[in-house]
C-alpha cells in the first residue's frame, strides 16, 4: 500500500523547524546532482495489476520528460537537463518507436511541449516558443517563433509543463523560485493565455510547483499535481492532487500545506479553511508530476487518475519512483490511493524515475523516465 502521511496534524514550532532544517541541511536548491550514465533497464522488476504488461517504447531518449501526442501519432518529448526536444514515431504500429528526430536543441530547460493545429509549443524557463508546420519539418525543423519571452528567468522551479485546455487556452505554471517563500505574483501560480500570448491571466494561486495537469473528460475541469516543500522532515508535508473547477482558487502555498499543515514561517494567522484543500494527499516528497484520467476498454474513466511519481531526492528513505492510482467517487472525492506500476525503486537504489504519462490511440500508456532515458509502454494483455 501507499505510505500514508502522519495522521495527526500540528503546527511546527520554530524550534522544531530549526531541527528539521539541520536534518535536511543538504537540500538547499531542490534538485538532484547531475546523474551519471543511465542504469540498465530492469523491466522484469515492474509490478503491475493483473492483465497488464510493460515494454520499452523508446530507448536512449536522453532525459525524456513531458510528452504530447499529435493526432497523427507523432510523440513530442521535452527535457529538462538535456536542452533538447524530440519527436518519435511508431510508423509500423508494433509498439516500439522506429523513427526519431531532434527538433530543437540547446534550449534552456525545454520541459514543456504542447502540440496544437500543426504547431509545437515549447516552454523554456522564461519563453514560450512555437515551431510551425512541425510534422512536415521533422528532419529540417523551422526556426521558432517567440510567443512570449517575459516569464521569470529564475531556474529554481523554472522548468514548465504546458498544455492546452478545453477552452483553447495555453496553461503555463510559474513555480515558486525557492523551497518556500512568498514572492507574490507571478510566482506559485498557474497562468493561462491565448495561443498567440495575448490575454494572459492567472488561473490559480498558491501552487508551489506543478509539473502536470489534465482536464476531466466530461466536465472540462482542471486536475493537477503539486510538489510539497522540503525541510520539514521525512513525513510532512504531503505532495498533492488538486482539483480546480474554476479560475481564482487559492491552493495554500506558502501558508498551508496539504489539508491543514500551517507553514512554520508563513503560516502564522493563516487558516486552512480559507484555501482549497487537495482532493488527495499524496506521499511526502514523492514528487508527483504527470497525470492522466485512466483509459480502459476504449473509454476514459472519470473515477480513476494515474500519477507519475518522480521520487524523493532528499528523504532519508526513498519513496515514490512509481505510477500511482487515485480512485474517485461520483462527486470527485478520493476513495483510495495505491500503486499502479512500481519497481523502479529497489531498496534504496532507483533505476528509473517516472515523469509523464501519455495515452496512445490503442489504449496503451506511455511513461517517460528521465533517469533511464526511456519511454515505457504499459498495455492490456488482450
Amino acid at each position: 500500500m501507499v505510505d500514508s502521511v502522519i495522521p495527526i496534524r500540528r503546527l511546527l514550532t520554530r524550534a522544531g523547524y530549526g531541527v528539521a532544517l539541520l536534518v535536511m541541511a543538504s537540500s538547499l536548491i531542490g534538485c538532484l546532482p547531475e546523474p551519471g550514465p543511465a542504469p540498465e533497464v530492469q523491466i522484469e522488476q515492474i509490478r503491475l495489476p493483473e492483465g497488464y504488461s510493460i515494454s520499452v517504447f523508446a530507448d536512449s531518449v536522453e532525459n525524456a520528460r513531458s510528452m504530447d501526442l499529435s493526432p497523427s501519432g507523432t510523440l513530442f518529448v521535452g527535457t529538462r537537463r538535456a536542452g533538447n526536444v524530440y519527436a518519435l514515431r511508431d510508423a509500423d504500429g508494433d509498439g516500439v518507436a522506429d523513427e526519431r528526430h531532434v527538433v530543437a536543441e540547446g534550449l534552456q530547460m525545454p520541459n514543456g511541449v504542447a502540440y496544437r493545429d500543426g504547431s509545437l509549443f515549447v516552454a523554456e524557463v522564461s519563453r514560450i516558443l512555437r515551431y510551425d508546420d512541425i510534422e512536415n519539418r521533422l528532419a529540417n525543423p523551422p526556426e521558432p517563433v517567440v510567443v512570449v519571452d517575459d516569464f521569470p528567468s529564475d531556474r529554481h522551479h523554472g522548468w514548465k509543463y504546458i498544455a492546452f485546455g478545453p477552452d483553447d487556452k495555453l496553461y503555463v505554471p510559474v513555480g515558486a523560485p525557492c523551497n518556500v517563500c512568498d514572492r507574490g505574483e507571478p510566482y506559485a501560480a498557474i497562468h493561462r493565455m491565448n495561443a498567440d500570448g495575448s490575454d494572459r491571466e492567472i488561473f490559480a494561486t498558491g501552487v508551489r510547483n506543478t509539473v502536470g495537469f489534465t482536464w476531466h473528460p466530461e466536465t472540462g475541469e482542471m486536475w493537477f499535481t503539486d510538489n510539497g516543500r522540503d525541510n520539514m522532515g521525512d513525513d510532512i508535508p504531503p505532495c498533492e492532487l488538486n482539483h480546480a473547477p474554476a479560475a481564482g482558487m487559492d491552493f495554500g502555498f506558502p501558508h498551508v500545506h496539504g489539508t491543514d499543515i500551517l507553514d512554520p514561517e508563513f503560516g502564522e494567522g493563516a487558516s486552512p479553511f480559507n484555501v482549497t484543500a487537495p482532493i488527495q494527499e499524496l506521499g511526502p516528497h514523492v514528487a508527483p508530476l504527470g497525470l492522466e484520467f485512466m483509459q480502459e476498454n476504449g473509454q476514459t474513466r472519470t473515477d480513476r487518475i494515474l500519477i507519475a511519481e518522480h521520487g524523493s531526492w532528499n528523504r532519508s528513505e526513498k519513496i515514490g519512483y512509481r505510477v500511482t492510482m487515485v480512485s474517485l467517487d461520483a462527486a470527485g472525492q478520493a476513495l483510495s490511493y495505491e500503486p499502479f506500476a512500481e519497481g523502479w525503486l529497489q531498496g534504496e537504489e532507483a533505476w528509473g524515475r517516472p515523469v509523464d504519462l501519455e495515452y496512445l490511440p490503442d489504449g496503451s500508456l506511455l511513461v517517460s523516465d528521465d533517469a533511464g532515458n526511456r519511454i515505457y509502454r504499459i498495455s492490456r494483455d488482450d
